[in-house]
């Protein structure tokens, strides 16, 4: 027994099983999660299929008996009049054979097909906007913190939190009217201009680029200034420690003691960073709608102006889980990064 407590409690196996610990966390939250996407555009009231049905009966007037027999096909296929907890477990079923169902507003096409193409731009805007708003954040809240009583950081912090508190949409529509209206230097919405052909071209990925811009810099403008605050209070903390004092008091440089209360502030950041991504997220969807972007924030609009459970459901279900794998990558790294974990927190 004393030779395997070793390989058990050896810091590759303390990893292992907090990564495991997580992992299992995320799949119950994810099954939590699209069950509530399940339940939620059920509660809209409306027949979902009540177009679709118009349209069709109206092209098959003339035959009742096509009527009747489309009808109960379209019954069976989307599961409307059984039971909910049917419904459900059909879902669940689908779900996790990667089966998202067929679209209602765009039938007869199926939803993967339809989303597929829009989690690209959308994971595109989403995670590079993400990650620079959150090394910017970080850097100048750790400078305002270091420099604490300073004018630069009465500045960091007063622009940080205004530009925390501004709405999504209302930045990307002040950007709109600034750069695009105005000033003409940025297109108003899209995702490229309208007649190119998507290619890997330097003047197909330049376009990309300009367009790009305006959404890109409002998800970023309004989340840095939270990374901003919270790390200046993370930094001001750290700057207070005992070890910190101690090392002033011993003459490290200034560059050194920043350097160590940069590293140790940013550990509860880049779990953070996880937890950020969902609220992110939906800022993004409403910012893709106010641009036009050719993303998910589009397909979710549509799918909930016409009461489309599976593009809604489908959606959501990509999206939790791309959320989810973040989430994940992000528990990865901070395992690497936090000695704690790979010493599981003994300190001899």
């Amino acid at each position: 027994m004393e030779c395997v407590w070793p390989l058990i409690s050896s810091p590759s196996s303390r990893v292992l099983r907090f990564l495991g610990i997580r992992l299992a966390f995320l799949i119950a939250t994810y099954i939590v999660a699209i069950t509530i996407v399940f339940i939620l555009p059920r509660t809209i009231p409306g027949n979902p299929l009540a177009l679709l049905l118009t349209q069709i009966f109206q092209q098959a007037q003339a035959n009742p008996e096509a009527i009747r027999e489309v009808y109960r096909a379209l019954m069976n296929e989307f599961s409307v009049g059984k039971p909910l907890w049917e419904q459900y477990l059909d879902f669940l079923a689908r779900t996790f054979r990667g089966d998202l169902g067929t679209s209602i507003a765009f039938y007869p096409r199926k939803v993967v097909d339809l989303i597929m193409p829009s989690v690209g731009w959308t994971l595109g805007l989403l995670v590079p906007a993400t990650l620079v708003a959150w090394a910017i954040g970080n850097y100048m809240g750790a400078i305002a913190g270091y420099r604490r009583g300073t004018a630069f950081e009465k500045s960091v912090v007063g622009v940080s939190f205004i530009i925390s508190q501004i709405p999504y949409y209302w930045l990307a529509m002040l950007l709109t009217y600034i750069f695009s209206i105005r000033l003409g230097i940025f297109p108003s919405g899209g995702g490229y201009s309208v007649g190119l052909e998507p290619s890997l071209t330097i003047s197909f990925i330049a376009d990309v680029l300009w367009h790009y811009a305006l959404p890109f810099l409002s998800i970023v403008l309004v989340s840095l200034g939270g990374w901003a605050i919270g790390m200046r209070v993370l930094t001001i903390y750290e700057l207070r420690s005992d070890y910190m004092i101690f090392s002033e008091a011993l003459g490290v440089s200034d560059k050194m003691l920043f350097r160590y209360a940069f590293r140790n502030s940013l550990l509860p950041q880049v779990t953070g960073l996880a937890l950020s991504l969902g609220g992110v997220l939906g800022g993004q969807l409403i910012t893709e709608t106010v641009f036009s972007y050719p993303g998910t924030g589009y397909i979710i609009f549509r799918g909930l102006s016409t009461l489309d459970y599976p593009l809604i459901q489908g959606a959501f279900v990509i999206l939790i889980a791309s959320l989810y794998i973040a989430n994940f990558l992000v528990d990865f790294i901070y395992a690497v990064i936090d000695p704690r974990i790979r010493v599981g927190g003994e300190t001899s």
